[in-house]
């Protein structure tokens, strides 16, 4: 299986939706698949070769993650110093103050990519270890901010989010058959639930685990536990 297929699906989703306008309360929208399509691309180049086992789905792109740098959960540290990558970043089209893009030179951390990539360096070591059988994506591809709050694709009109979610869950099929994978995971009870509908009557197998967000109260009590118990419930771990 080739990372130029899931080069070439991602940028079907990035062409997808960049049409699409969302009205108020939403003020910004940034889509990282175009300003920051090149470290995206490195990342799927790198990493998404070969066929995978399991394919964890997050809702959309975390604002000191995803938003910075392209890359799913986007921590800087683990992207740079774990997984290797460092291709450069623009800026949007349209840029709000409240939410500046400082791509690599982010100071922020995203909580959520910490906690994950984190685990994941533990568990495998090695990111090459982990890419070997497994890949972590964005359901949704954009960043919908009003002011400086994050909101989340959920919360969207649902007439605004119908042609949303006809897209992701296109993309979201041809990541699975590109591929092979034999699991999805949705990273927080939401995106199980889209990949679900997106995936039915394929020959998959569907789980969850805890969103790692720090406002989940239950992940700020330990989300590397619970998503460990939870991966070897599924027995996908041991």
């Amino acid at each position: 299986m080739s990372s130029t297929a899931l080069i070439t699906a991602a940028r079907a989703l990035s062409a997808a939706v960049a049409p699409m306008r969302f009205g108020a309360p939403i003020t910004h929208v940034y889509n990282p698949l175009d300003y920051a399509w090149a470290p995206h691309e490195e990342y799927l180049r790198r990493f998404g070769e070969g066929r995978k086992k399991v394919i964890f789905v997050g809702m959309n792109p975390g604002p000191f993650g995803m938003v910075q740098i392209g890359v799913p959960f986007g921590e800087i540290a683990a992207a740079r110093d774990w997984m290797g990558l460092s291709a450069p970043v623009e800026k949007p089209a349209s840029e709000t103050a409240a939410r500046p893009i400082e791509g690599w030179d982010c100071a922020r951390s995203e909580v959520s990519g910490r906690r994950l990539w984190g685990l994941f360096a533990e568990r495998f070591g090695t990111a090459d270890a982990f890419f070997a059988e497994h890949l972590v994506a964005n359901y949704c591809p954009l960043a919908f901010f009003e002011g400086k709050r994050n909101v989340t694709p959920d919360k969207l009109p649902a007439a605004e989010q119908a042609p949303l979610l006809a897209a992701c869950d296109t993309h979201l099929r041809s990541l699975v058959e590109t591929t092979g994978a034999e699991w999805v995971i949705g990273i927080g009870a939401w995106s199980e639930v889209r990949a679900r509908e997106a995936c039915a009557g394929m020959p998959l197998k569907f789980g969850r685990v805890l969103h790692p967000s720090p406002a989940s109260p239950a992940a700020n009590r330990g989300w590397s536990e619970a998503a460990t118990r939870q991966l070897v419930a599924l027995g996908l771990w041991r």
